[in-house]
């Protein structure tokens, strides 16, 4: 049988951490199926310059006909215009020389070209949000609603994201939180006489990792003994770990003022950050709260030694802004701590992630951020033993592997190109 052909677009560069974890490796899987995939991608001339020849190679041997575009970032909104015409332009290139079969479109400004090809061509297509896009322009301060251009384009999405979820053939969410409120807006536009949202195919596919590369069966000992004499770190010290960048949804002040409660009750705690981020940032903010920056270590490294890194927290933490827009979030440092067995703290209101932990008795969960909400949990960590190690890596294998996204993937293919029903 002859492959369907399916274009991937994406506004992520493949050369970017989250191409590589979130785009490439379920376009390898699948590609082994019935399908042959094309890939439009934004690049950055940095990244692109130095990582081109990995990523053509893995298309390569996974004959995925790559057609990387350069991402353009100035003026602001004229360059995403031209960079969505440009997207445009290739689409339709790509599907002239070879008929697209079905249109797999990762966020909003993709969508924009899925649904025009749909239009003129009838072609269906996967609409895979991965979050709330304009809100988070407004949360993140990103965008101001107090600006007449910024408030009119965050208007103006808003109205296509609705147009997006009815036209798509299929939605593709992070999370069962933004899937619940998805359903909410298709019962509030019943009311709409101009607009009538139409029953919603809705699948939930987290952010999932690579479980053979987060195996702590796989880190090696002899590693993790020579990264502790680095770091100054014994087998006594409590280490509190974050692992990924701190910027605008990350609220480093509170996981900072959780760790100096922790301190005081255990002192030979340290706070071990794995991150790119300048360690004079972290520390400066730590000092303001006179916590001592020597128990605060902060270090770098590749994201193959990540798994090693993650060996030496005995708890890990991320606090992430409660926002209307993080309904959406699936953080891909949950999967990738779970299938390390490491119990998690993490705030309420962010996507599955407080269901999740509590359910599994994976950690805990913050409800708010104040000093006794952090005493209460910081009690039950010295109280009570640790959540069960096995447990956790179970549960992060079963929902957060690559190969289980990749299925839910190929699965919500088989169901539009074969009319193959969804189990």
């Amino acid at each position: 049988m002859k492959k369907k052909h399916i274009l991937y677009i994406s506004y992520d560069g493949m050369t970017d951490p989250l191409g590589q974890s979130q785009v490439l490796p379920y376009l390898t899987e699948n590609s082994k199926e019935n399908y042959k995939f094309s890939l439009i991608s934004f690049e950055k001339i940095e990244r692109f310059e130095k990582t081109k020849k990995i990523i053509q190679q893995i298309c390569n041997e996974s004959n995925i006909d790559w057609h990387p575009q350069s991402y353009t970032k100035k003026p602001p909104i004229l360059s995403t215009i031209w960079d969505i015409f440009k997207m445009y332009l290739q689409t339709k290139k790509i599907n002239s020389i070879n008929k697209i079969d079905l249109i797999h479109c990762r966020s909003y400004q993709a969508a924009d070209i899925g649904m025009l090809m749909h239009k003129k061509f009838d072609i269906p297509w996967v609409f895979d949000m991965r979050g709330f896009w304009a809100d988070e322009r407004i949360d993140g301060n990103i965008w101001k609603k107090s600006n007449f251009i910024f408030r009119n384009i965050y208007n103006y999405y808003k109205r296509k994201e609705l147009f997006f979820l009815s036209s798509a053939s299929q939605i593709i969410s992070l999370t069962n939180s933004a899937k619940k409120e998805i359903e909410s807006w298709q019962e509030k536009t019943q009311i709409n006489k101009k607009f009538k949202l139409k029953t919603l195919e809705i699948e939930v596919i987290p952010c999932c990792v690579d479980t053979n590369l987060f195996n702590h069966q796989n880190t090696n000992k002899n590693n993790i003994c020579t990264l502790k004499k680095e770091l100054k770190i014994n087998d006594e010290n409590f280490v509190l770990g974050y692992v990924g960048s701190i910027g605008t949804w990350y609220m480093l002040p509170e996981m900072l003022d959780f760790f100096k409660v922790l301190k005081d009750r255990l002192p030979n705690a340290f706070f071990l950050f794995i991150t790119n981020e300048p360690a004079e940032k972290i520390k400066a903010v730590a000092s303001s709260k006179n916590i001592n920056t020597s128990d605060i270590i902060v270090t770098s490294c590749l994201h193959t030694e990540v798994p090693t890194y993650i060996s030496l927290f005995t708890v890990s933490i991320y606090f992430i802004l409660p926002a209307y827009s993080k309904k959406a979030s699936s953080p891909t440092k949950q999967g990738e701590l779970m299938a390390m067995g490491i119990p998690i703290i993490c705030n309420a209101n962010v996507g599955d992630a407080d269901k999740i932990i509590s359910e599994t008795n994976s950690g805990w969960v913050v409800n708010n951020f104040e000093q006794q909400e952090y005493e209460s949990i910081t009690q039950k960590i010295i109280s009570q033993p640790l959540p069960d190690k096995n447990t956790i890596i179970q549960y992060g294998i079963k929902e957060f592997n690559l190969q289980t996204g990749a299925e839910k993937f190929r699965k919500t293919y088989e169901r539009i190109l074969f009319n193959t029903p969804t189990t």
